[in-house]
This record gives C-alpha cells, sequence and structure tokens, in this order.
C-alpha cells in the first residue's frame, strides 16, 4: 500500500510538473552593448549553481521585445523597464489590445537614459536635435520608447524634427566614430559598454547631454511617477569630466504569470544571495537592495513567489 501511494504521489508531481521546468528557461535580456546582457549571463550561472535551473541567455533589442516574448511564451525570464512593462501588463502603447500576463520579481537597478554626442556636432541641448541625425535605439527597445517621450516632452516630433534611425548602442557609436550620426539614445546601465568605447576613441571627445531640465516634468506629468531624475556621476566615461543631470527609470526582473510559486520563490532567492555574484558581472548590480522593492517606480505587480520571499526578509510588496 506504501509503494502505491508512493507512486501516486511521484505521478501527481510529474503531471503538475511545468512543462518549461522540463527544458532550459530562456532569460531573454537586451544588446550585447548594454547591461542586460551580461547580467542575464550572470543570473543563469547563478540559477544553475544555486537553483538547480538550467538557462540560455539571449540577446534582444531590449525589454518592449522582452515584454512581447513573455507574453507569446517564448521566454521564461526577462529584463525590462517599468515604463515598457507597464504598457504591457496593461495593454498600452505597442501593447495595444495584447496585455502581458508577466508578474515582477524583484526591483534590480536605474535604468539611465543618455544622450551622447560628440564635440563638434553642434548639439549642447535636447532642442539642438532638430534637423540631426539621431538614433533612438533599435526597434522595440525601452530606448525607443524612452527617447520618443523624452523627446517629445521637450517639444520635438521625432518623426519629423530630427533624421531618425532605430540603432543598437553598438551600432550607434559606429556610426559616431564613422561620423554618420549627430547623437544618439541609449537607455542604460552606468557604465554603458557601447558609450565607454565611443569615450576610448582616439581623437573623439563624448558630451553627454542634460535634457533633463527641458523633458522630466512633462515626462512626469504625461506617464506619472515612472521616470525620476538621477545625475550621471563626473568620470562615468573616458574624458567625462564633469556630473551630467538625467533623467531614469527602475529595472525590474519578470517572470511569465504561470511560474509555478515555489520556481519563482526559489529564483529570487538565489539571485539575491548570491547578488555579490551579479556585481561582480556590472557595478550596477549592487542596487539589489531591500529598500529599492518599495520603490515607488516599481508599478508591476509581484509573482506571489516573490511576495513570499520578499516578505521573509520583511519587505511587504504587492
Amino acid at each position: 500500500m506504501k509503494r502505491l501511494i508512493a507512486f501516486a504521489t511521484a505521478m501527481l508531481v510529474a503531471i503538475s510538473a511545468p512543462v518549461f521546468a522540463q527544458k532550459p528557461f530562456s532569460i531573454v535580456t537586451g544588446t550585447t552593448g548594454g547591461v542586460f546582457f551580461p547580467l542575464g549571463g550572470g543570473l543563469a550561472q547563478i540559477l544553475q549553481k544555486h537553483a538547480g535551473i538550467n538557462a540560455n541567455v539571449e540577446a534582444t533589442a531590449g525589454s518592449a521585445e522582452n515584454m512581447f516574448r513573455l507574453g507569446k511564451n517564448q521566454a521564461d525570464i526577462g529584463f525590462a523597464q517599468t515604463d515598457a512593462a507597464w504598457d504591457a501588463v496593461n495593454g498600452l502603447d505597442k501593447f495595444s489590445g495584447n496585455k502581458v500576463g508577466a508578474r515582477a520579481l524583484m526591483v534590480i537597478y536605474p535604468n539611465t537614459m543618455h544622450l551622447v554626442t560628440i564635440e563638434g556636432s553642434g548639439v549642447n541641448s535636447i532642442k539642438d536635435l532638430r534637423g540631426k541625425r539621431v538614433s533612438t535605439g533599435a526597434a522595440n527597445s525601452a530606448t525607443e520608447i524612452m527617447a520618443m517621450r523624452g523627446m517629445q516632452a521637450a517639444g520635438l516630433d521625432p518623426e519629423k524634427d530630427v533624421k531618425r534611425e532605430r540603432l543598437s548602442p553598438a551600432e550607434s557609436t559606429r556610426a559616431m566614430r564613422d561620423r554618420q550620426l549627430d547623437a544618439y539614445w541609449f537607455v542604460g546601465g552606468i557604465p554603458t559598454p557601447a558609450i565607454t568605447d565611443l569615450a576610448a576613441t582616439p581623437g573623439i571627445k563624448i558630451k553627454l547631454i542634460d535634457y533633463q531640465k527641458d523633458s522630466l516634468d512633462n515626462m512626469v506629468k504625461k506617464t506619472g511617477p515612472i521616470y525620476v531624475p538621477i545625475t550621471i556621476p563626473a568620470k562615468s566615461y573616458p574624458g567625462q569630466d564633469l556630473a551630467v543631470p538625467s533623467v531614469a527609470v527602475w529595472n525590474i526582473l519578470l517572470v511569465r504569470e504561470d511560474m509555478p510559486v515555489d520556481v519563482a520563490y526559489n529564483i529570487v532567492r538565489a539571485t539575491y544571495q548570491q547578488r555579490a555574484d551579479l556585481v561582480a558581472v556590472h557595478p550596477e548590480a549592487r542596487n539589489i537592495d531591500l529598500k529599492w522593492q518599495l520603490n515607488s517606480s516599481a508599478v508591476i505587480p509581484f509573482h506571489p513567489g516573490a511576495i513570499k520571499f520578499w516578505a521573509e526578509q520583511g519587505v511587504k510588496v504587492r
């Protein structure tokens, strides 16, 4: 009888086991020139060593694509900005009529929107972008969403007032070196590899443009408290001598809402407890902290497994 019960129990566990637990998880990140991609690699190693989860890391255009893929069951874990995630879970803007069933695991770090140019471009403010060749980021990236909103908030029409390109940060850096681009937007951690590469190019001196004063208030009025002020510290990039005011949005780690509670719990537990391993990959991971889980910009509902873990740490997320 005991053997029969044990066999029946084992069968129930096997039947209820989620399909995605029987194959490697897909972690969707961002472009190879950004911060999401290396952090995704660090996360995959943590999950394998400390949670018994195998995962494949995929480079993508960024947040918007990641949300689309979570919604289509083409990914299990994704990095995203809260603005793109907010649009996705509420079926807004690019996701109109296509709500994505995703839930947050944790708030990671603030993503800073860089407006990058070089000496001699004639760009000294956001309004100087008028008539210039400007990349607003790769298609379906969070950079594209935020760049469009930043320019609109400053009174520019991105479709009419600039010669718009849709390039990844690495492509934008190459285009700037070849003098085929006057400025580009990229939202990412500090430092962002592609911007560091541009700044380290012999004969080029980068300029980071302060657009905070022209855009932030109107961005907040239109979208709510998703966007926050931040400063890019001096010396963040080669040749960048002064601190530059900018605008940031918080990044979060998400999963599909159908992920079992225990699996989501173990992902959060392993990631938080081994976060020093992520700091070794990129310093922005030092912002994975209890205090930020209650950040007002974290507007995406948390997964029940994450709620359980954070409650054990004394943080009541929703």
